[in-house]
């Protein structure tokens, strides 16, 4: 808790001042956003082991190109590993194409304060992504593809679709969203998990603060296929990371 509280206090100091770096006429923009969360899922599997986490998001983006880059660091925790802070550093680039919204990115995640320990995979890996969103009326429909030629924990080819959708309904601002998605694993015994589903809904609201920005509320719902016993087993047990929960979160968008 000592490590969520100190990286609660960096968001909240370090954001407002990032907030207010103008780059001139560039026409470069900087969009920082911190989230405190319940439970930090990736992919349908807690990566704090149900623990809340701080997080942070900037990006520097060119608008009249789409290119853009940037970093997201939340605070993890794994059984077995004393990882104690997850830090990604992205870059790609966005345009439409054919009535669609097309973002093309790579990521470079990276597990901060591991220390290896005899044969303990190295837990860093790259991945290439590919979004597409369309919007039709108050419902926007969304999709992703991810491959990573060695996946977390050394885990071999990693490949990922996801598909959802986004509904503006109308009623108190409310915004309600569902996803589906399903992460292949190439060697299962380094990840802990074979190739699994996982399936999520959420419901949000956006509160707008003058001359700051945007606050977002989220509730969420997410479950994955994975059974209790094959969950990421240590010692023969399986972790209670993969079960289904409810989880809710407050994004800054300033």
């Amino acid at each position: 808790m000592q490590r969520f509280a100190a990286l609660l206090v960096f968001l909240l100091v370090a954001s407002p001042a990032m907030a207010q770096l103008r780059l001139g006429e560039s026409g470069l923009t900087l969009n920082p956003t911190a989230t405190v969360t319940s439970d930090y899922i990736f992919r349908g599997i807690s990566q704090t082991r149900s623990r809340p986490a701080a997080q942070f998001n900037t990006e520097l983006a060119h608008p009249g190109s789409g290119v853009y880059i940037g970093s997201f660091v939340s605070n993890a925790q794994y059984q077995g590993y004393d990882v104690t802070t997850e830090i990604d550093l992205f870059g790609g680039i966005r345009f439409p194409l054919g009535g669609f919204n097309i973002d093309v990115l790579g990521i470079w995640y990276h597990y901060a304060g591991l220390t290896r320990r005899g044969a303990q995979p190295r837990l860093d890996y790259v991945e290439a992504i590919l979004r597409a969103s369309r919007s039709i009326g108050p419902v926007t429909i969304l999709g992703m593809l991810g491959a990573s030629p060695n996946y977390f924990a050394s885990a071999g080819t990693g490949l990922y679709v996801e598909a959802g959708l986004d509904w503006q309904t109308g009623l108190w601002g409310l915004t309600l969203g569902g996803r589906l998605a399903h992460q292949m694993i190439g060697r299962p015994a380094n990840f802990g998990v074979g190739n699994y589903s996982w399936w999520g809904v959420n419901l949000s609201r956006d509160f707008t603060i003058e001359a700051l920005g945007t606050l977002t509320a989220t509730l969420s719902y997410v479950q994955t296929s994975i059974a209790r016993d094959h969950c990421v087993p240590i010692s023969g047990r399986g972790q209670d990371i993969c079960g289904a929960r409810a989880l809710a979160s407050l994004g800054f968008r300033f």
